[in-house]
């Protein structure tokens, strides 16, 4: 199904660019063009991207936090 008839880019290509680490409708825009030009799909962009395409923010925080806690630990 096409998410940017301007540019002729399908959800699943969106969301491969999901999967390869863009997080942001400008991220996907870059890597595609979709919504660049009128638009209309930078909602349906962002409804792909809002289904676990990346982590939040915070959870990673938390990751990178923990991560340090055991490094910390490994070298005591």
């Amino acid at each position: 199904m096409y998410v940017c008839s301007c540019f002729g880019v399908t959800e699943a290509q969106v969301q491969q660019h999901a999967d390869d680490g863009a997080c942001t409708p400008r991220q996907i825009a870059s890597a595609c063009k979709a919504g660049t030009d009128c638009g209309s799909c930078v909602r349906r962009i962002q409804a792909i991207l809002g289904r676990g395409a990346c982590p939040r923010r915070e959870t990673a925080d938390q990751v990178r936090a923990l991560a340090q806690l055991t490094d910390l630990d490994e070298a005591a």
